[in-house]
């Protein structure tokens, strides 16, 4: 029996994934930030002034993704880095003040993809799979 993707939660969540990407990378184009920027954008609007470690712990990515990321953030001006005042190993990563100024627009084009994503769902029908979705990922968190 050949194997159907059209019937694999991996491949179909694969699939989302990059085309969430792609929607949101249309947006955030003009705005000076790319998808793979976005969740440490996210994190540092939340609580800026983070090490690398606190970011890859509430990330989940690898060390070497976000290293790559930051730097690029840097290169692009959303953040800076200074050392850490109680540990010589560590940096802080603040954002600078056209990262904190993006904000709104950021997540206004986030909540655009979304909402490009889930054209035609009912209000009930993405509830119900953005929950099912949060329990996916829970339970790939257990395996």
């Amino acid at each position: 029996m050949p194997f159907d993707r059209s019937h694999s939660a991996t491949y179909l969540a694969g699939q989302l994934a990059k085309c969430f990407a792609r929607s949101l990378q249309n947006r955030a184009a003009g705005l000076g930030f790319s998808p793979g920027q976005f969740p440490v954008l996210l994190e540092l609007w939340q609580e800026d002034g983070l090490t690398q470690k606190q970011l890859l712990d509430r990330l989940e990515v690898e060390q070497a993704t976000l290293a790559n990321t930051l730097a690029r953030m840097e290169r692009d001006g959303l953040i800076r880095r200074e050392p850490h005042p109680h540990d010589g190993r560590a940096q802080i990563i603040q954002l600078t003040e056209s990262a904190r100024n993006l904000e709104k627009r950021a997540v206004d084009a986030a909540a655009e993809a979304d909402a490009a994503l889930f054209e035609g769902f009912r209000q009930f029908e993405r509830e119900l799979m953005l929950e099912y979705m949060r329990m996916a990922i829970e339970n790939a968190r257990k395996a």
